[in-house]
């Protein structure tokens, strides 16, 4: 997937959309779910743990480094969870992977205003960002097994 646009000679640009990753951190049967506490209007939505991919880093090692920074936690990253999901008007794309804690560390609320386990029953009790939404159903089947 890859967007194009018109640069200042009229000539379309491709570029390819900046990678955003996810953790889908699951322990006992339950993924972890983090509420988002900035910007405003996206405030109290839910979302998993993650962010953009930095210029020559692998989207494991991003996933790793933000888990580190936003939950003070260190994982394995495991498999994909569910589809690619285009974000920004197709600017972005969100990879989610399948996550465990390591070394019996326990996340804190670091850049979340609050932090929940939800098990496969409790996934549709909060509110998820429209981007991470379409992850939920694939991660269903990831929770029974666990």
């Amino acid at each position: 997937m890859r967007t194009e646009r018109a640069n200042e000679s009229g000539q379309t640009e491709r570029r390819d959309p900046k990678v955003v990753v996810g953790a889908a951190i699951i322990a006992d049967g339950r993924v972890l779910a983090c509420a988002r506490s900035a910007p405003p209007e996206v405030a109290g939505m839910w979302e998993f743990p993650g962010g953009k991919v930095e210029p020559g880093e692998s989207e494991t090692a991003a996933l790793v480094r933000e888990c580190a920074e936003e939950l003070a936690v260190r994982v394995e990253v495991g498999d994909r969870v569910g589809r690619n999901v285009r974000m920004a008007h197709g600017r972005s794309v969100l990879k989610v992977y399948a996550a465990r804690l390591l070394h019996g560390d326990r996340p804190k609320a670091l850049e979340h205003s609050a932090l929940r386990w939800l098990s496969a029953a409790e996934l549709d009790t909060v509110t998820w960002l429209p981007a991470d939404a379409p992850i939920v159903a694939a991660l269903r089947p990831l929770l029974a097994a666990d």
